[in-house]
C-alpha cells in the first residue's frame, strides 16, 4: 500500500515575495489574475484504496462536487509520481510523507490563506499522531482514524457453548475460549489483520511498554512483547491462531464466517455489518493481566488527508473547501456511521454517538474507551515506517513458522530497524514540517 512520492517545488512563497515587493498599483492585476485562475481540470484526490473503499470515497467526492460546486476527481496514488492536489495517505504511506516534506503544504497554512476555519484544539489529542507539527498545528487532516479492537462472531460463541455477551478481556482468558471454538469445529478460531500494528504497536501500548521511545528508537523487544509473541507462536502450533497476510487479508476470512474472532481496526466494523453468518460483537483489544499497571490506552491511527505542493491558488481554495466540507457536522456523522472513522470534533462525537446507539452499534464507544484520550502517544509507530514494518513482519512470520524464537526475532527486528532509522533520521520524527 505504500508509495514513494517525488518532491515538487511549492511556488506560494515566491509569489508572495513578489506581491510584497510590488508597488500598490501592480497588486490589482495579480489579484484579478488569481481570482480568474480556473481550477485545473485534473485537480484530483489521489488514493490507493481497494474497490469498496474507492466506491465509498467516490460517493463523498460526488456529494462535495454537487453541494459545493466542486471539480474534484479521484485518481490512483501511483509509485514514483508527484502528489496530487489532495492525497489520502493510509497508515502505511505515512513514512513517505515524512521522508518528502517539501512535497506537501501544511494544512493549517492552506486553510488560513483561504479563509477557512481550522482549530487544532477542536481535534482530540489522540487523533493528531503524525499530522501535527511541533507547535501543535495540523499539517494534515486525520480524516479516518481508528484503533484496534476485537471483533467476534456471537453465533460462533453460542456454537461453542460460550456466553456471546462475555467476550474475553485478557489474552489468557481468550486462550480457553479459542480451545472451545476449535472443539466446536472452527479451524480458524482467531486471526488478525495488520499484525505489526496490532501485535507490536498496540499490544505494547496496552501493556504500558511502548514499542518506540520518545527519541524515535524502537524498543519492542522487552519481556512483555517477547512473552506475547511467544504466546502467539504456541497458539499457531495449536491451531488457535491463523495469520493470512501482512495487511487486511484476514478481514475477508472473518467476513466470510471462516474465523470466529479477529483483531483489527475499529473502522472495519462497518465492513462486517453484513458478514456471512456473523452476528457481530465487539470488545476492546485484550490485555495481559500480569503486566504492572493494568490495561493502558491503545493507539489511534489511520488515513489522513495531505495537500500536495506546487498547485494554483484556485486549486488550494478548493482543497480548503473540501477539508471544511469533511469537518462539517453532517459529514462527520456520515464518516462515523458509514466509514467507521473516529469523529474529529466534540460536537460530531456527541452526534455520532447518539446516531450509532440507535443502531445498537457500540463500536465507537469501545474504540473511544480504548484510547482513553491518549491514543496519540508515542507519535512514531512501527507500522508506519515502511522498511521497519516489512522487516518486523518477516521476523514475526519466522516465529510463527517455528523457525526462530520470539526473543531472537524481536531483537533482530529492533536492531535492524534502529539501523534504518539512524540512516534515515527524518523517519524518526512525528511530523514532517
Amino acid at each position: 500500500m505504500s508509495h514513494s512520492l517525488r518532491p515538487v517545488v511549492a511556488a506560494l512563497a515566491l509569489s508572495y515575495a513578489f506581491s510584497v515587493q510590488a508597488a500598490k498599483p501592480a497588486k490589482q492585476p495579480a489579484k484579478a489574475q488569481e481570482a480568474a485562475a480556473p481550477v485545473s481540470a485534473d485537480f484530483e484526490l489521489a488514493h490507493n484504496l481497494g474497490p469498496l473503499g474507492e466506491q465509498r470515497l467516490q460517493a463523498v467526492v460526488d456529494r462535495f462536487n454537487k453541494e459545493q460546486a466542486g471539480n474534484l476527481k479521484l485518481a490512483r496514488l501511483e509509485k514514483g509520481e508527484k502528489p496530487a492536489g489532495l492525497n489520502l495517505l493510509r497508515r502505511y504511506d505515512a513514512s513517505e510523507a515524512l521522508a518528502n516534506p517539501k512535497a506537501f503544504l501544511p494544512l493549517h497554512e492552506v486553510m488560513a490563506k483561504n479563509g477557512q476555519a481550522l482549530s487544532a484544539t477542536d481535534i482530540p489529542a489522540e487523533l493528531k499522531a503524525g499530522v501535527s507539527d511541533a507547535k501543535g498545528r495540523l499539517v494534515a487532516l486525520p480524516v479516518l482514524y481508528s484503533t484496534p479492537v476485537l471483533f467476534f462472531n456471537k453465533n460462533a460463541l453460542r456454537k461453542a457453548k460460550l456466553d456471546p455477551e462475555q467476550p474475553p478481556k485478557t489474552w489468557f482468558e481468550m486462550q480457553g475460549m479459542l480451545d472451545k471454538l476449535q472443539d466446536a469445529g472452527y479451524q480458524c478460531p482467531y486471526t488478525s489483520s495488520w499484525p505489526v500494528w496490532v501485535h507490536i504497536d498496540n499490544v505494547s501500548a496496552v501493556s504500558g511498554v511502548p514499542a518506540t521511545s520518545d527519541k524515535g528508537q524502537l524498543t519492542f523487544n522487552g519481556l512483555p512483547q517477547v512473552k506475547h509473541i511467544a504466546m502467539m507462536a504456541t497458539w499457531t502450533k495449536a491451531g488457535y491462531f491463523r495469520l493470512f497476510g501482512r495487511r487486511d487479508e484476514a478481514s475477508a476470512r472473518f467476513n466470510e464466517g471462516e474465523c470466529a474472532m479477529i483483531t483489527t481496526d475499529s473502522r472495519e466494523g462497518t465492513d462486517f455489518r453484513e458478514a456471512k453468518g456473523v452476528e457481530l460483537g465487539v470488545a476492546p483489544l485484550p490485555f495481559h493481566d500480569d503486566v504492572y499497571g493494568g490495561r493502558q490506552a491503545s493507539l489511534a491511527d489511520g488515513a489522513s488527508l495531505w495537500i500536495g505542493a506546487g498547485r494554483s491558488p484556485a486549486e488550494y481554495k478548493q482543497a480548503a473547501k473540501f477539508v471544511a466540507f469533511l469537518l462539517s457536522p453532517e459529514m462527520q456523522v456520515e464518516i462515523v456511521r458509514s466509514y467507521g472513522g473516529l469523529p474529529l470534533t466534540a460536537a460530531a462525537r456527541a452526534a455520532g454517538r447518539s446516531k450509532l446507539l440507535k443502531d445498537d452499534d457500540n463500536t465507537l464507544e469501545i474504540a473511544l474507551a480504548s484510547i482513553k484520550g491518549n491514543g496519540g502517544k508515542p507519535a512514531l509507530r512501527t507500522a508506519s515506517v515502511d522498511p521497519v514494518r516489512i522487516l518486523t513482519n518477516e521476523e514475526l512470520e519466522a516465529v510463527f513458522a517455528d523457525k526462530k524464537p520470539a526473543k531472537a526475532a524481536l531483537d533482530t527486528a529492533v536492531n535492524r530497524g534502529n539501523a534504518i532509522l539512524a540512516a534515515k533520521a527524518q523517519l524518526r520524527k512525528s511530523q514532517p514540517f
